[in-house]
């Protein structure tokens, strides 16, 4: 087993696509770390709208002014990848309540596969809290503004999915 550092963290997500209240996350995160890894899950399952390396490609745009923030992409289970980082703990984000009891359950099968891992929730700040990837990604492809919840690359990664999707 690999001996977790308690001063390195993993905030997992599939990111499709990174978003203003993500990025709050990490800056809140960021300071109580010596690093914080975002891993960009692969996630086929999922159908995300951007392949993975553009997806690592934005976060790594997004948190490019943080000096202890490093984006990996991974295709394996969580747990693996927190063990190969040596990650001590592994951040996940709460909106609301109706959050809590999905992260609940995420956290309780962690500490299962990965005991020598603490989860640590943090919540956005209040003009983030309503924002979600699932929502940006549906606003964008009809055609909404999506700029108030993503950064600017962002919202021209999403533009150039909905012109292919529409020259299809």
């Amino acid at each position: 087993m690999t001996v977790a550092n308690r001063r390195i963290a993993v905030y997992p997500g599939t990111f499709d696509p990174i978003t203003n209240g993500h990025i709050d996350l990490v800056a809140r995160a960021a300071p109580l770390f010596d690093k914080v890894v975002v891993g960009v899950a692969h996630s086929p399952s999922k159908g995300p709208a951007l392949p993975l390396d553009r997806r690592v490609e934005l976060a790594r745009e997004a948190l490019g002014g943080h000096d202890n923030i490093e984006v990996r992409g991974f295709d394996t289970l969580l747990a693996h990848f927190v063990r190969e980082v040596k990650a001590g703990v592994l951040l996940r984000g709460l909106r609301a309540v109706s959050d809590f009891e999905y992260e609940f359950q995420m956290a309780s099968m962690n500490r299962h596969l990965i005991p020598e891992v603490e989860t640590l929730f943090l919540t956005p700040a209040e003009q983030y809290s309503f924002i979600s990837s699932s929502l940006v990604r549906e606003i964008a492809r009809l055609g909404g503004d999506v700029s108030g919840f993503v950064p600017a690359s962002v919202v021209e990664a999403l533009r150039q999915v909905r012109a292919s999707r529409a020259q299809a």
